[in-house]
């Protein structure tokens, strides 16, 4: 996580992970502007570059050669990266309205989230088809289309509908791709067969004659059945229905035709065209809103229409962020025009491409060559990341163009002070929390529902109290998810207890800044923060607030339980089975991530298992006859199993072959990227018995890994055991296994031994 070296002043929000938004995240990173912060909010970690796709479906690319890494982009340009899926906008508000958090603020907004095709106007047309637009959802359907056709035996019937450069390319490279799989397997590609449907009477309509011939032969040469001038005008089980002949069978179809925008963008009141497209003048500007831009499929630019394609929404992306730089400085946009002719490269499937440009063309393998070329260097500028700018030399940000600017900017770096007067303001403190809803219990006397100097708490007959605090800087970017994560970290020592969460008071920092950005931030985190707590019965009840260089959040949690029936560290007992039910490997992944050596699909999996409660993992282990738990946590594995093993007086036999592993950390952890903790974590090695013997282990270092919000590590008597991972696997914890032995005491001062059962075998 980038943390910036002056307040922010304005956001800049950009909902979409399309091409032009790729190309303004790059440009703000070479040359930050000052007070300025990115928020990239997009539903998919992953973007595919449209012009390779048709390369990847043929296999000529493997899944990251496609992919503009996002996560790793975002971290690189020191801006926020929020995963979710946009649904509409308050622009009375000026806020994002997001499907799964709290709706995000904006001062600008960017909008370059691509198309769908329309297929709202033929029957049965949204149950059996599949749309080719977006493009990440297709990217997705066709490893399922493709293990379909593998896996089918006999006649395997493909029907793509739209024959212009889109339909007619995805077309060839499925033909090319499903017929050399057929082949590897020894089966014959005969029972494969390819339509293609379009209402129009050619192939290709906006490009020239010498390139509508020479695919009309390919298609020929390859058996497709072209259908023009035929409208589709029913989808059906049966299969695809032109006017009133009879059905023509289809296993699978395609729509490569009919775009248009998605219905949310109906309810903004922006300008829109007949197709639900964002209409924008040339500065791509809304017509209808001058703080609203987009760009790539999703704008109608009014005086330049121009069709669907990748081409343009790359060459878009300079004058959205000069445009959105300058209309945060507080100067006026400037048009952009886009090219009259633009040069199209059309592949055929088999590393044969197209070249078109107005009226010329040409053709042959060298085209293809030329266009990898191409194409690999712009995927190559989202790769090949150089050493990130250093932010801390921005210039001064009271230096700003205008005079409102420059006031907040001052106010907002003025001298802090220490002490109580470093709490952030009754106002705005007021203004985040009001909007949460914190649960009810009967036992808290005096809460949040009627603060006081503190809060009161009843204690059952019969229970005992349990109390824990913890606190933790965030080490990403978006305040809800850090504040979901912190807050399952907090409680999970009370799971691994056996106890139930009671109450929670907050500890937050909150970095320096206008009002309104701290407001938001603190209100995003304490809403992350209060859905876990809720969702667990606690009850928080108050907390304290201040400000600081770095957000950081904390609880100190109570929990109630039953004083015969605690979970201890002294619980093991000789004969258990050892239980992990979360994966390791967090602290590599987040310390790669921060060197942007991480893939997103990593972090995505890291940040889903902390973000996982360890409640219902708790439940289970008590079922199945748990007497000794602990969570672990920053001190990893090896240090929270040594502080079971002292107090129960026992040794361990580990099985490093079982460990369950997050996605990534063997990658990182084997290319050295280790924790800042592990060194500290390392000493611990001393209590493994013939550890010279394991240092070379690929997954040895992870014994050390320090974990935020990780699992739970339990003894369960060996004849519960496999049906208690059973369960927790129903119960969501994918990988949850045994990982060990718990065996009596020996003589030996070291009271851990490895073993790896493969390398046994």
């Amino acid at each position: 996580m980038q943390e910036a070296a002056q307040p922010v002043l304005q956001d800049i929000i950009l909902v979409g992970g399309g091409h032009s938004h790729v190309g303004v995240l790059k440009r703000f990173a070479m040359n930050p502007l000052p007070g300025v912060r990115l928020t990239l909010i997009c539903r998919d970690t992953h973007t595919p570059y449209s012009g390779m796709l048709p390369g990847y479906i043929a296999g000529h690319y493997d899944y990251d050669d496609v992919h503009i890494d996002l996560s790793r982009l975002a971290e690189y340009c020191g801006a926020r990266f929020f995963r979710d899926e946009v649904i509409g906008l308050d622009r009375d508000g000026k806020k994002v309205l997001c499907r799964y958090r709290p709706p995000v603020p904006y001062d600008l907004l960017s909008i370059n989230i691509g198309s769908s095709p329309n297929v709202s106007g033929v029957p049965g047309a949204r149950d059996h088809a599949v749309p080719v637009k977006p493009i990440h959802a297709f990217a997705a359907r066709w490893q399922s289309l493709l293990e379909r056709a593998r896996s089918h035996d006999g006649e395997f019937n493909i029907a793509v509908v739209g024959a212009g450069a889109g339909g007619v390319e995805l077309t060839l490279a499925m033909q090319y791709r499903l017929t050399q799989e057929r082949k590897a397997q020894g089966n014959s590609a005969d029972g494969l067969h390819f339509h293609l449907f379009d209402s129009a009477p050619d192939i290709l309509p906006s490009h020239n004659r010498q390139v509508r011939t020479t695919f009309r032969r390919v298609l020929a040469e390859r058996g497709v059945q072209v259908h023009l001038g035929e409208q589709v005008t029913q989808l059906s089980p049966q299969g695809v229905m032109t006017g009133s002949a009879p059905p023509i069978a289809i296993d699978e179809v395609l729509w490569a035709t009919r775009a248009s925008g998605p219905s949310w963008l109906g309810e903004t009141g922006l300008a829109l065209d007949r197709e639900g497209f964002i209409r924008v003048q040339d500065t791509l500007q809304s017509e209808t809103d001058p703080n609203i831009f987009a760009a790539g499929d999703i704008a109608h630019v009014i005086r330049h229409p121009r069709e669907k394609a990748g081409v343009f929404a790359v060459r878009q992306a300079r004058p959205l962020a000069g445009n959105l730089r300058r209309m945060a400085l507080g100067q006026q946009p400037r048009p952009f025009r886009p090219q009259k002719r633009w040069l199209a490269l059309i592949s055929t499937g088999d590393r044969y491409a197209v070249a078109a440009r107005g009226n010329w063309s040409t053709r042959g393998q060298w085209v293809w060559r030329w266009k990898n070329r191409i194409d690999r260097n712009f995927m190559r500028q989202f790769g090949d990341l150089p050493v990130m700018p250093d932010r801390s030399k921005l210039p001064d940000i009271t230096a700003a163009p205008s005079d409102e600017a420059a006031s907040q900017a001052i106010s907002a770096v003025a001298m802090r002070c220490g002490g109580c007067g470093a709490k952030v303001g009754s106002t705005v403190l007021t203004r985040a929390l009001a909007p949460l809803n914190p649960i009810d219990r009967d036992d808290v006397l005096v809460g949040l529902h009627a603060p006081d100097d503190a809060a009161v708490l009843k204690v059952p007959p019969g229970k005992a109290v349990v109390h824990t605090v913890d606190f933790f800087r965030a080490f990403i970017d978006d305040p809800y998810v850090f504040g979901k994560i912190a807050a399952n970290h907090s409680l999970s020592d009370l799971f691994a207890m056996g106890a139930e969460p009671q109450s929670a008071t907050a500890i937050a920092t909150i970095p320096y800044g206008v009002e309104a950005k701290v407001e938001d931030t603190l209100h995003q985190m304490m809403a992350g923060a209060v859905e876990v707590l809720n969702q667990a019965g606690c009850a928080l009840v108050g907390g304290h607030t201040g400000e600081g260089q770095e957000l950081a959040l904390g609880f100190a949690v109570n929990g109630l339980i039953d004083p015969d029936r605690i979970l201890g560290k002294d619980g093991l007992r000789a004969g258990d089975c050892l239980i992990l039910t979360k994966p390791l490997g967090t602290g590599t992944l987040l310390a790669a991530h921060a060197r942007l050596q991480a893939k997103g699909r990593w972090i995505d999996g890291a940040l889903a298992s902390m973000e996982a409660s360890n409640q219902d993992a708790a439940q289970c282990l008590v079922k199945f006859g748990a007497k000794g738990c602990t969570d672990v946590t920053g001190f990893g594995l090896l240090g929270h199993l040594l502080e079971m093993t002292r107090p129960s007086q026992v040794d361990i036999e580990l099985d490093l072959a079982t460990l369950p592993l997050l996605d990534g950390a063997e990658h990182t952890v084997a290319a050295g990227i280790l924790s800042s903790l592990q060194p500290a974590n390392v000493r611990l090695r001393r209590a493994i018995r013939a550890q010279q013997a394991w240092a070379d282990h690929p997954r040895y270092p992870l014994l050390f890994d320090p974990q935020t919000s990780g699992g739970l590590l339990a003894g369960v008597p060996e004849q519960f055991a496999n049906d208690c991972v059973a369960e927790l696997r129903g119960l969501g914890y994918k990988q949850a296994t045994i990982i060990g032995r718990v065996q009596p005491a020996s003589q030996q001062p070291e009271p851990v031994t490895l073993t790896d059962r493969r390398r046994i075998q």
